[in-house]
């Protein structure tokens, strides 16, 4: 193992990241009011060109005028491969005032797409005097993303959260699929007579998370496109916490409450991991280094993994 400690990821609730297009005002409120912990405004996919200009005035306005309360304040820029990305920054960080948290970076395919906001952002900050450094997230969601992906999570001290884009991930990838997100009809293993559905995002979710538990950042899972399947939202959602992923995204406001419910401990959960800590503190009284718990060894792993579930559960608590 190596000598350098893993870090630790941010310290924020990441439950739920809700989705709404910056050129429907009218959303604004609606998300402020809502249970997600972060609030993504699009300036991207959900945009029309004819629109980018409209989205980015909305946009600046809500981020000044609307009440966020304590939720992360994010904004998806346009990507780098448009004109329309630079402006993006420019007006975000020279019109909006300091409520902003977060840039959220589309189609990161390397460390340099990184860095060129960064360097963008870095200069405004300068020179307009902001007080409160603008973080980073980014998303995969390009075969040469996938790629690069350690090189894109220790790109910038910035960058909190990597998310997984799968709709332009599959398209980049050529896979036989127009489904977002999900178990697909045609990924099956045949086996007896049976079909065996496995899940064709599982590889990319695990280096994603890979990468950010390397480097202390957020591993968050993308969007499921059908609305109005709860199962399947509560079924990938389920298999990416299991993954080690700590949130998704709604692109609906009734995928909300699915988010925060698959992402949030469970009470059992909570009360068995403090009495882990609880447990090892005694062993440690008593100078050993591990202990007995409900008849399974717990030792320094447990306590890291049960750290982890209470930090969480205090942090819902205190909301």
């Amino acid at each position: 193992m190596s000598f350098r400690t893993q870090p630790l990821p941010p310290a924020r609730l990441n439950r739920c990241q809700l989705f709404g297009p910056g050129s429907r005002d009218g959303l604004f409120e609606k998300m402020a009011g809502s249970a997600a912990d972060v609030i993504n405004i699009d300036l991207e996919d959900s945009v029309a060109p004819d629109d980018k200009d409209k989205a980015r005035r909305n946009t600046i306005a809500a981020i000044n005028d609307v009440d966020w309360g304590d939720k992360t304040l994010s904004v998806r820029i346009n990507g780098l491969d448009t004109p329309f990305w630079y402006r993006d920054v420019v007006d975000l960080l020279e019109q909006a005032g300091e409520r902003l948290d977060q840039i959220m970076i589309p189609k990161a395919g390397n460390a340099s797409d990184i860095y060129a906001v960064d360097a963008l952002v870095s200069a405004i900050e300068a020179a307009k005097g902001r007080s409160k450094r603008i973080n980073f997230e980014a998303i995969i969601e390009t075969a040469a993303g996938i790629c690069h992906v350690e090189d894109i999570a220790a790109a910038s001290p910035r960058l909190q959260a990597i998310s997984l884009g799968a709709a332009d991930f599959a398209a980049s990838m050529g896979m036989a699929t127009t489904g977002i997100g999900g178990t697909q009809e045609n990924y099956y293993m045949h086996h007896e007579g049976r079909k065996y559905w496995s899940d064709p995002w599982h590889w990319a979710q695990t280096n994603i998370v890979a990468a950010c538990r390397t480097h202390g950042l957020l591993p968050v899972d993308g969007p499921f496109g059908d609305f109005k399947d709860d199962e399947g939202f509560r079924a990938q959602a389920r298999r990416s916490a299991t993954l080690g992923m700590v949130g998704k995204w709604a692109i609906h406001p009734s995928q909300i409450a699915l988010a925060n419910e698959i992402f949030s401990p469970s009470e059992a959960a909570v009360t068995e991991a403090r009495e882990i800590l609880a447990a090892m503190e005694d062993a440690k009284r008593s100078g050993a280094g591990a202990t007995v718990y409900k008849g399974r060894l717990v030792d320094i792993a447990s306590i890291k993994q049960a750290e982890v579930i209470v930090r969480q559960a205090e942090m819902i608590d205190g909301q």
